[in-house]
């Protein structure tokens, strides 16, 4: 074989070589379905999804739902038309996203809860979910309450947005069995919210002033940044001394915590959440057997614990 021939077999093999290496090393397109990108959890978590996705083999697009149910079932409908292989999903409503979720796994895709879970029956139309006990995050706000208030108080509840699973959970475990229930802590009134905004817990929180004013002992809002709103309308109407607790560990619930004006966060680890996540999927694409509900864990925010924490970077 000629010198020239050599060089020619020689650079086939190692174009053909490079091609196998450019497949092998292919990312698998991986969709995060952010139910609002308004709301800050979600919005770090886009922020984790993106930065953590290489490392587990993961391509990760991420598309804003902007809390409307419909929005969020055709961006699914869309990831199965563009050919994902991977969906990630935080539904603004549990139920309503199922039949898209039934579609997603016809097509062969693999589909993640993200701090959130189906119920029931629904869970066989997911892979797994990866999220903080929010059933236990509602009781852990109770004992907190309870432990304040052991001789009992009047109380109220503002939950997250209406028909999401933290917000179903979240009052469930906080008025259950393992809750409030059967202890001194009277509820006065309780109202969710449309969307995971801080205004509208204001607004609610500035109603409940209304009608029942300086009844009000404590005050349990499902989400930190609730917590902020519910703080500017006790100071606005001069109302001192409300027990808050919240739920998130974000920034603003540390800053609250540490000046005072919020008595407890229930923290959650998102990274920790996303990074489950894509190890999870990337499990299931392997083949491998996973577990179907995956707790991360979380952690109490108060006047003794909240120094030994840095500051969230969300």
């Amino acid at each position: 074989m000629s010198v020239l021939k050599k060089a020619l077999v020689v650079g086939l093999v190692l174009l053909i070589a490079a091609s196998f290496g450019a497949v092998a090393q292919a990312k698998v397109k991986a969709a995060f379905v952010v139910s609002n990108q308004a709301n800050e959890s979600q919005a770090f978590s886009a922020k984790e999804f993106l930065r953590l996705g290489a490392k587990y083999g993961f391509e990760v697009s991420t598309f804003d739902a902007k809390g409307d149910t419909q929005v969020e079932s055709q961006i699914v409908t869309n990831c199965i038309a563009q050919k994902f292989k991977v969906i990630f999903l935080n539904p603004n409503d549990i139920h309503a996203i199922v039949p898209a979720i039934m579609k997603a796994k016809q097509a062969g895709l693999v589909v993640g809860m993200f701090s959130s879970d189906l119920v029931g029956a629904d869970q066989k139309y997911r892979d797994f979910a990866s999220s903080s006990d929010d059933v236990l995050g509602g009781q852990l706000a109770a004992q907190q309450m309870i432990k304040q208030f052991p001789n009992g108080a009047k109380i109220v509840e503002i939950g997250g947005q209406a028909g999401h699973n933290a917000q179903l959970s979240r009052h469930d475990g906080f008025n259950g069995d393992k809750g409030i229930k059967g202890s001194k802590i009277q509820v006065l009134d309780f109202k969710a919210c449309q969307q995971w905004a801080t205004d509208q817990a204001q607004a609610i929180m500035e109603d409940f002033i209304v009608k029942y004013g300086k009844d009000i002992q404590g005050v349990f809002v499902h989400w930190d940044n609730g917590a902020t709103g519910v703080i500017q309308a006790a100071k606005a109407a001069g109302l001192k001394n409300i027990f808050i607790i919240g739920v998130d560990g974000n920034k603003a619930g540390y800053v609250q915590v540490k000046s005072g004006d919020q008595a407890v966060s229930i923290a959650q680890d998102f990274t920790a959440m996303v990074d489950k996540s894509l190890s999870l999927a990337k499990d299931v694409l392997a083949g491998k057997k996973v577990q179907g509900y995956n707790v991360i864990p979380q952690v109490i925010y108060d006047k003794t614990t909240v120094s030994k924490y840095s500051t969230p970077e969300w």
